[in-house]
């Protein structure tokens, strides 16, 4: 089988679904033959990408057997393509590429453009439950989960270093979320209602940019916690790693927001992956990386209460808190190894052939 596979978001612009389509073309080409059309500049780039990689894929469509999307916003690609072939489509689907909130969207791309392609590849189990909800119909959709890159060993924490980097000390426990600030994410809620249940000397280190940063920066000045708060901005891989090595825990405070939610949560994979025990929301995708108790807790989003219990239980019992951390390595690799997604990526698209 040789696969197409186009991205508009790709390395090296930093983020989670440019990282996802660069791990799926790097996974899926060590089972099957895989050209890559992909956009590595960004969103500037974006309106000229969609006709030069509609153009280009047309001109060599003729050595591939399928076509794999890497997002909801190409459907347009694939149904131009399906005008001039009978090559079979197929579509990974984010959670916002459902929810987007568009009247042209939704009517053109959710309305006709989705429900045209031969395969649409969940990476969340709401993700489809929020596609039929919109019309499409159930069988259009497969789940396959996000996978994960393995790391060789866990790094070692480098406290002073990070304190230097931080501009902040860390004198007790440190907690981390990590990833692009938007509401739903709920770090503001966590601050105001769970933060100020939590030890007094433990440290909440929130790291990555996004609309909703003005919002936590006024929540922390208005509780005056900005001795226990640290905000990093955007920070480059090798920051990440340092980050995952010295917090005690991974927290994922999910809120539900209207129009927007959590097709997975590649984030939370990632922690577990490097040993950080995680508490994630029980909500939309989420529910799809963390399995409760194997590599990861799952809290009912908005329950300060169990939040608080929950973190404060885990940061007052190392032994539990290693073991977990452990645990939750173990797991993850076990079932979320890259090698182990392709594979079924795979699978699916070799069914649409037959």
């Amino acid at each position: 089988m040789k696969v197409l596979f186009i991205s508009r978001a790709f390395p090296p612009v930093i983020g989670g679904i440019e990282q996802q389509n660069q791990s799926i073309a790097q996974a899926l080409g060590t089972h099957c033959e895989t050209g890559v059309i992909a956009n590595r500049h960004g969103k500037k780039l974006l309106p000229l990408f969609l006709p030069y990689a509609t153009i280009r894929a047309l001109l060599v469509l003729r050595r591939y057997d399928i076509v794999l999307l890497g997002d909801g916003v190409l459907a347009i690609i694939g149904v131009i393509i399906k005008l001039f072939s009978r090559k079979p489509v197929a579509c990974i689907v984010h959670g916002l590429d459902l929810t987007y909130a568009s009247r042209v969207y939704q009517a053109l791309w959710v309305g006709r453009f989705l429900p045209g392609l031969d395969r649409l590849i969940a990476v969340g189990n709401a993700t489809i439950t929020e596609g039929t909800g919109r019309g499409i119909p159930a069988s259009k959709f497969t789940f396959i989960p996000n996978g994960v890159e393995l790391t060789a060993s866990i790094e070692h924490c480098q406290r002073q270093a990070l304190e230097h980097r931080l501009s902040h000390p860390v004198p007790g426990r440190m907690l981390l979320t990590l990833g692009r600030l938007v509401r739903r994410k709920g770090v503001a809620w966590f601050i105001e209602n769970v933060l100020p249940g939590l030890d007094p000397d433990l440290t909440y280190v929130v790291a990555g940019n996004g609309p909703e940063r003005d919002n936590i920066a006024a929540t922390v000045e208005r509780l005056q916690l900005q001795n226990r708060v640290v905000m990093t901005g955007a920070v480059s891989n090798r920051e990440r790693e340092q980050l995952f090595a010295c917090a005690d825990l991974f927290v994922q405070p999910n809120i539900p927001v209207a129009d927007d939610m959590e097709g997975f949560g590649l984030v939370v994979l990632e922690a577990a992956e490097r040993g950080l025990p995680v508490v994630a929301a029980r909500i939309e995708g989420l529910q799809d990386a963390i399995s409760e108790g194997k590599n990861g807790f799952l809290l009912e989003p908005g329950n300060a209460d169990a939040w608080q219990h929950q973190i404060t239980d885990l940061l007052h019992d190392p032994d539990r808190l290693q073991q977990a951390g452990t645990h939750a390595r173990t797991y993850t690799q076990q079932n979320h190894a890259w090698a182990l997604i392709a594979s079924r990526y795979q699978a699916v698209l070799e069914n649409e052939l037959q």
